[in-house]
């Protein structure tokens, strides 16, 4: 572990600690980032406090692990730009453990998550987000745009209807009539300005802008529309330390450790999901493991500080991202900005009108969807367009973890059907043994090829000699040096030698390491050494 954490230091960027771009400071690009990280608190406000209610707590609860997951990411997370806070995806499975054992048990959950996060960033982990596909991370983007999209709609519902239903808030009357038509008409209003300021000017971000010109409308036409003080009130105080009053039992941690390991993988895959998004709009890469880490220490600290815990959040963090944010400036901008807002501008946040968050988070969803997806699925493999449509729909019913994780295991079965398929061997007579048979194998030796493998060889028909030559084969595992053994104890039951070639170096260290073969250890290192394997013998060598 010392080694581990010792190489994680060693290794860290510290360029994704800087304050300011490559460019240097300056007052202009000051300005952006406090501009975007206020538009960002002023998004984060009505997400915290809907999260909240999914989960069954207090508002206050899901606004705090906004405030403190961003802040603490923010400085120290692995992609400047990103913002973290309080999420659905994480809220659907706190839930069932607020219902069942009450909100201090999921505080004692929330710690316990970050340090497996922790352990997580330490060994280094989150380099394995490497190993999802493109066709998922299509699937993922789309999803998530349409989660985004239909978490919007609970804004049209009349506000104080909803009810707890046991499994967060539920329910609740559509907004009908004219109160309906002014909504639509005031999130597309806010809509067009954010699509229209860009072209005027990019002295304020456009979603601000948005923001601050419907919201000025509705206070001073007093259009009577849903605003966020609708939702709840924000104001409290600082969030002030907390231990979670659980029992210390061994049966307390059998009830907290199943959560706490779902809502980390489900935090942790978002978070680095959204590293990559994120990374491929600012042209930034690496930082995973720090990312993890950040994470972890984000989500133990608020589980301290009453806080429901939280994770990277794309809709926030693209919104950041087209504002201008790009360093941890604004990041700790939104932080503390939301903090205001629930100190001292609660009475001000709370006239905001729910229709101008909304048109921003639609604009979220444009931006978010990966159009290119639906001209691509007539172009490229049919199994890629399945992953991608089968992604999007499971982030869709289940959520963004179980997505991704379905979407990488049918994407690596599909990767060894193909190759499981490309094993094939042609045969020719040898030129430096006369009478004897070459079998060229083409195509890598597996678990999956293993059986198609001994499909390729006519023991009764061959000769006495038979030579396999894997110049254009890789034996890869286990199940591969099996095939092998197979095939060689074939051969000697029919009194026939078997010769191995071409085997590359790799291969030989697994056939010494399963004890199957002997090898030379001076072996050919251009492995153009024919290597024998005489069955008669169980000796492997040189010619």
């Amino acid at each position: 572990m010392r080694a581990t954490l010792h190489n994680f230091t060693k290794n860290l960027d510290v360029t994704d600690l800087r304050w300011m771009p490559d460019d240097g400071f300056s007052i202009g690009r000051l300005r952006i980032e406090l501009l975007s990280g206020l538009t960002v608190a002023l998004a984060l406000v009505p997400e915290a406090v809907a999260f909240a209610f999914v989960a069954g707590v207090h508002p206050l609860v899901g606004l705090y692990a906004a405030f403190l997951v961003g802040l603490i990411t923010a400085l120290i997370g692995g992609r400047p730009g990103m913002i973290s806070g309080a999420t659905g995806a994480l809220a659907v499975v706190m839930v069932a453990l607020v219902a069942q054992h009450g909100v201090e048990y999921l505080f004692a959950t929330v710690v316990l998550m970050g340090l497996l996060q922790i352990f997580a960033g330490v060994m280094q982990w989150g380099k394995f987000i490497r190993l999802v596909p493109h066709p998922v991370m299509l699937g993922f983007v789309n999803g998530l745009a349409i989660v985004i999209f239909l978490a919007q709609m609970s804004q049209f519902k009349v506000p104080g209807t909803m009810v707890d239903t046991g499994h967060g808030m539920g329910g609740g009357e559509w907004l009908s009539g004219q109160p309906l038509y002014l909504m639509l008409a005031l999130v597309a209003a806010t809509m067009a300005i954010i699509w229209i300021t860009p072209r005027i000017t990019k002295l304020i971000p456009a979603p601000l802008a948005g923001i601050g010109i419907i919201a000025a409308l509705v206070i001073g036409f007093g259009l009577d529309v849903p605003r966020v003080g609708d939702l709840a009130s924000i104001q409290g105080g600082l969030p002030s330390l907390h231990i979670p009053m659980v029992p210390l039992t061994w049966e307390t941690f059998e009830i907290i450790l199943p959560y706490a390991v779902i809502l980390a993988a489900i935090g942790l895959i978002e978070s680095l999901l959204t590293l990559n998004l994120v990374g491929d709009l600012t042209g930034k890469r690496g930082g995973a493991s720090q990312e993890c880490i950040a994470q972890g220490v984000a989500n133990t600290v608020t589980g301290f500080f009453g806080g429901m815990g939280g994770c990277a959040m794309i809709g926030q963090s693209m919104i950041n991202v087209k504002s201008g944010g790009r360093t941890r400036v604004a990041g700790i901008a939104a932080a503390v900005f939301l903090l205001l807002f629930i100190l001292i501008g609660s009475s001000v946040i709370e006239l905001i009108p729910l229709a101008a968050l909304v048109g921003v988070m639609f604009m979220v969803v444009i931006g978010t969807f990966a159009w290119n997806s639906l001209t691509i699925l007539r172009k490229v493999p049919l199994m890629d367009a399945f992953v991608i449509i089968l992604v999007t729909v499971v982030t869709v019913m289940e959520d963004l973890a179980v997505a991704v994780v379905v979407g990488v295991i049918v994407s690596a079965l599909a990767y060894a059907w193909n190759n499981a398929r490309r094993i094939h061997a042609t045969t020719r007579e040898s030129v430096t043994e006369k009478g004897a048979k070459v079998y060229e194998v083409h195509g890598p030796l597996f678990f999956g090829s293993s059986d198609g493998f001994v499909e390729l060889f006519d023991v009764e028909n061959d000769p006495e000699v038979v030579i396999v030559d894997f110049a254009d084969s890789r034996v890869v595992d286990q199940s591969a040096l099996q095939a092998i053994e197979a095939m060689a104890a074939k051969y000697e039951a029919a009194g026939k030698r078997l010769q191995l070639r071409h085997l590359s170096r790799d291969c030989h260290r697994l056939l010494n390491k399963a004890g199957h073969l002997m090898v030379d250890s001076d072996d050919d290192p251009d492995y153009e050494l024919a290597v024998d394997y005489d069955v008669r013998t169980g000796v492997l060598g040189g010619h």
